[in-house]
């Protein structure tokens, strides 16, 4: 097999030295990368060696990159997703040469991600390139694009349909909701997009699909018990006040998928939509999710999420390189970011 000019005893890596610190471009060798996890959520032995081609940038990773994500242990090499071909393997179910995803399983915050040319994972968190889907474009979904499946599945599993009413999702110009958009408009349902920047991002949001654009503001206030039934379904990425606020809102038997905590971690609320009108809140978790869940979700949902509508969330213009995410980390902590950026590990 004729290796990339990139694969050779160095490579590039974003690193991130402190905390409060940013991080820096450096130059890494292989013996840099750990043979064993350091998650201690998933320990095990590191016997696959990926040639990074592609990560992207999310919260997780915008907080490390800035050093102020919290627990961190540096040195860390944040991207929570990567997309890459294989270069040494010692699982029988990957092959030297396979195009492969990695979402989560703690990689870009505990144990070194995908913002290097080369990173060292356990063969078991690694996915094949689903058939038909380019190596860019499964970078553009990443673990924002996946999540978003996770919570259109989740929601539709507890029985929420187009005639269920129309369906909410928070935090819309971010990788999650800007996703859910895509992926719930195509399934035929009427998509809310609640957004900070109503006003100024409506014309976006409503290229994605969603048929109406409503501020934050409206979810902002102090939660009823219960309020009118408006809502089928919903997809939450803020939490706290805004999750609140949603829940008496929506109608009986429908179902709530929650994936964050952008507007905080707490929950005041009551019981009364859920034991008055049967609402269910689902919990959505996809950073150690079992692979056969991680399958039938790319394979129900990933077919939708073509390159014209990825092109969409992510753009040519949000192709970057490794020097750029402290500068943008900051941006999207700050909320000035909207979509889906790739970072291109040939840049």
């Amino acid at each position: 097999m004729k290796l990339s000019p990139r694969l050779c005893s160095s490579f590039q890596a974003l690193v991130t030295r402190g905390k409060k610190t940013p991080a820096t471009v450096e130059t890494l060798t292989r013996a840099d990368l750990p043979l064993e996890s350091t998650c201690k959520a998933a320990p095990g032995s590191c016997d696959m060696l990926v040639q990074v081609d592609y990560s992207t940038l999310n919260y997780k990773d915008a907080m490390v990159v800035t050093g102020t994500y919290p627990g961190m242990k540096p040195p860390m090499i944040g991207g929570i997703d990567l997309v890459g071909k294989v270069v040494e393997t010692g699982s029988a179910s990957h092959a030297v040469g396979d195009s492969v995803v990695v979402n989560g399983w703690g990689i870009g915050t505990d144990h070194y991600g995908g913002y290097a040319g080369e990173a060292r994972v356990r063969s078991d968190w690694a996915i094949k390139l689903p058939e038909g889907m380019a190596s860019k474009d499964a970078a553009k979904i990443g673990t924002a694009g996946y999540t978003a499946m996770l919570c259109a599945q989740a929601m539709m599993h507890s029985g929420v349909t187009p005639a269920s009413g129309p369906v909410l999702v928070t935090g819309a110009t971010g990788g999650v909701g800007s996703v859910a958009i895509l992926l719930l408009s195509q399934l035929g349902f009427h998509v809310v997009a609640v957004s900070g920047k109503a006003e100024a991002e409506a014309d976006y949001l409503k290229s994605l699909g969603a048929a109406e654009v409503v501020d934050r503001a409206q979810f902002e206030g102090e939660p009823k018990p219960l309020g009118r039934e408006t809502y089928g379904g919903a997809i939450d990425s803020c939490g706290g006040k805004v999750l609140a606020n949603i829940l008496p809102q929506i109608k009986h038997s429908g179902v709530v998928a929650a994936c964050g905590l952008a507007g905080g971690m707490g929950l005041g609320t009551t019981v009364a939509p859920f034991i008055l009108r049967g609402v269910t809140l689902a919990g959505v978790e996809s950073v150690f999710l079992p692979m056969e869940k991680r399958m039938a979700a790319y394979g129900r949902f990933g077919p939708l999420l073509t390159a014209d509508k990825l092109a969409l969330v992510s753009g040519e213009e949000r192709t970057v390189a490794l020097g750029q995410l402290p500068d943008l980390g900051g941006q999207m902590l700050k909320g000035n970011i909207r979509g889906r950026y790739v970072v291109d590990l040939s840049l």
